[in-house]
């Protein structure tokens, strides 16, 4: 009886993992969302190129830059994390097949993250610095600390997934 109950039990936990689907579905119409930003920012660049200054150009491009970088940050939540903890994407013979989630563990995941919100922050830094007459001081330097903690994370969890490895190697 005990064996029995033990066995559901585990087909329970296993199966809960389909939990996190409805997740990864959310974050896809995230993505939609955010291509819909994108194009909306790029509709709104074009047709006022002519009124508009070098800055505010670059702004809007940086802008699009942010966005496309959110969006490889949920690509690679959405495509990695379902793979990772879901279910294996049955892709290998696919021809666009990303060649980054061969290599893909939970720890290499991570490391892919922090990496692209560290890319995320410094887009943000670099629209703050380029606008910085708009800015208070406490805001830049709270922006500057942010960006700090964001690269020093990425770097200790690379730092952490490298000593992992060459243990398991």
């Amino acid at each position: 009886m005990s064996n029995k109950f033990e066995t559901i039990l585990e087909k329970l936990i296993f199966s809960s993992r389909w939990l996190q689907a409805p997740l990864y579905l959310g974050l896809i119409l995230g993505g939609l969302l955010y291509t819909y930003k994108f194009m909306v920012e790029l509709i709104h660049l074009t047709t006022s190129i002519n009124e508009i200054s070098e800055t505010v150009l670059m702004l809007g491009v940086l802008t699009l830059v942010d966005i496309t970088m959110v969006a490889n940050l949920l690509i690679m939540v959405i495509i990695g994390g379902y793979s990772t903890f879901v279910s294996r994407l049955d892709i290998d013979k696919h021809a666009d097949k990303p060649e980054w989630l061969q290599k893909i563990d939970a720890g290499s995941l991570k490391v892919k993250l922090a990496g692209s919100l560290v890319g995320v922050s410094g887009i943000h830094l670099l629209q703050t610095f380029i606008n910085i007459k708009n800015h208070e001081t406490e805001h830049v330097m709270w922006q500057v600390i942010i960006h700090f903690i964001f690269l020093a994370s990425a770097l200790m969890l690379a730092f952490t997934e490298k000593i992992l490895h060459q243990k398991h190697a």
